[in-house]
């Protein structure tokens, strides 16, 4: 039961979290080059919040499954 809310927890954390940071960084003046392509500073950073976010989604997922399986 511990085990099941803590991964509800740390999932809700992770996306209350990542989305606006995500934000920042794509209004960040280093995200953009001089033609408005993306830097790779803006592909890194998108890759590590989406591995971020779909962490947090998987950790929901098995929560809510614990808690049902649980219950």
């Amino acid at each position: 039961m511990t085990a099941a809310i803590l991964l509800l927890v740390t999932g809700v954390f992770s996306l209350i979290v990542w989305p606006p940071f995500y934000r920042r960084v794509a209004a960040d003046p280093r995200a953009r080059d001089a033609t408005n392509r993306p830097t790779r500073f803006l592909r890194v950073h998108s890759i590590i919040i989406g591995s971020a976010v779909a962490l947090a989604v998987l950790s929901l997922a098995v929560g809510v499954l614990s808690l049902v399986h649980l219950l």
